[in-house]
């Protein structure tokens, strides 16, 4: 019988960046996570994945473990306090609920600006990394290639992925807003990460802009300066170009804030400075808008404007969640007949024990040519023995009749007895 499956998830939905940025777990946090999880309850199929809008633990388990994996969490976090924070949790403990929020979180359906194509790649990393951890059974695997499948439906299909609409995407809107009073303005990167790298291919959308990269790998920044068009300088030079800069994005991870309200002070802002947090830890001080001039936004307060894009994406919702409902159908039934597969070959392999054994017994010295036509004809009728059987197994999965179908099968034909040659 297999286990159930469930989810955990903190998302912006229901927690604050302040939480948020507690709780998110990094790749080797991921990783240990997860080989907590393995040596502790013995799970193989399990999917954690981190943003900076949400930390979900998805795993099949007879038991519902939301609160020891939260306190997994925690000790993997250094928060004695973890389980406080358990409210902030949605728990799906029910397969379809579970199953149907995954798929949702895939598509961008959940995401803070609908349709967001980031989750997509972070999705498939976190099953990258599940796999290559040996936490991947059949059941996963089947559900996230479903998943991908549905993805590729929904591009196809609709036009929920037209055009651009992510959180790096919504900050380039923006800064755009903001600066539209203000000739070339100058913008610096800090950080090109997955969202820098991306807010950075965005700004293409505002030409008029000067735009410098920096990272504290010199030679990435480089490279992706280059490929723009834009200005790269290296990272010890950060704070001299922030006093220039207009507009200042930062997207790097940092256990402390990386701008502070003491630093902002030193600078002469003339008439604005629009500082835009990307970071979940944050990486700018909360407290830098108390400093004359200092505008600041992070990834809870950025918010796309109705375009073009957003509202076919959002037109788009219903046909995404019917090809969303068609795919979990189809899995469901899979997950279904993968449940009587065991009895199915049990009971095929009993049948053709008793085939071989009856064959052996009667048949030691016929010759060759009669071996192979009653060979051939005790197959045949093996087959259609079993026929009856199987058909009537996968159809009382789908009146979810499943387990006392199993029963009497097993008890009819002793499946559970072991079978040898004689």
């Amino acid at each position: 019988m297999q286990n159930k499956f469930r989810a955990l998830s903190l998302s912006y939905k229901s927690a604050p960046v302040e939480i948020r940025e507690l709780i998110s777990l990094d790749d080797t946090s991921i990783q240990s996570l997860l080989v907590k999880l393995k040596d502790f309850f013995s799970l193989t199929d399990t999917l954690i994945v981190s943003t900076c809008n949400r930390t979900e633990v998805y795993y099949a388990h007879e038991l519902d473990l939301s609160t020891e994996i939260i306190k997994l969490i925690g000790l993997e976090k250094g928060l004695e306090d973890v389980v406080s924070y358990i409210e902030y949790f949605n728990i799906f403990n029910n397969d379809r609920e579970a199953i149907q929020h995954l798929f949702k979180v895939s598509m961008g359906l959940e995401a803070q600006v609908v349709g967001d194509m980031q989750i997509s790649n972070q999705i498939k990393r976190a099953y990258q990394t599940a796999a290559d951890l040996d936490m991947a059974g059949p059941f996963l695997h089947r559900l996230m290639h479903t998943i991908f499948f549905t993805n590729k439906r929904v591009v196809q299909e609709t036009a929920f992925r037209d055009g651009a609409a992510s959180v790096s995407y919504a900050a380039v809107e923006l800064i755009e807003e903001l600066t539209s009073n203000t000739y070339q303005p100058r913008v610096l990167l800090i950080g090109v990460g997955e969202i820098g790298e991306d807010v950075a291919k965005n700004m293409v959308h505002v030409p008029e802009a000067k735009v410098t990269i920096t990272n504290r790998t010199y030679e990435k920044a480089e490279a992706l300066a280059s490929s723009l068009g834009y200005e790269v300088i290296p990272f010890e030079n950060c704070i001299e170009a922030m006093k220039e800069a207009d507009v200042i994005v930062s997207s790097i991870t940092r256990s402390r804030p990386f701008i502070t309200k003491e630093l902002v002070k030193t600078f002469d802002i003339q008439s604005y400075k629009l500082f835009v947090d990307l970071s979940v830890p944050r990486s700018i001080e909360t407290s830098v808008e108390d400093v004359p001039g200092a505008m600041l936004y992070n990834v809870d307060n950025i918010r796309s404007k109705a375009s073009e894009t957003l509202e076919r994406r959002l037109a788009s919702v219903p046909q995404v969640e019917a090809i969303i409902e068609e795919s979990i159908t189809e899995f469901f039934s899979w997950k279904k007949e993968a449940m009587v597969s065991p009895t199915i070959n049990k009971l095929k392999n009993a049948l053709e024990q008793i085939r071989k054994e009856e064959i052996e017994r009667h048949l030691k010295n016929a010759d060759p040519k009669e071996y192979a036509i009653i060979e051939k004809i005790t197959k045949s009728m093996m087959q259609k023995i079993i026929k009856i059987p199987v058909v009537q197994l996968k159809a009382a999965c789908q009146r979810e009749e499943a387990d006392q179908m199993i029963d009497i099968l097993s008890d009819l034909f002793d499946l559970d007895k072991e079978f040898s040659k004689k």
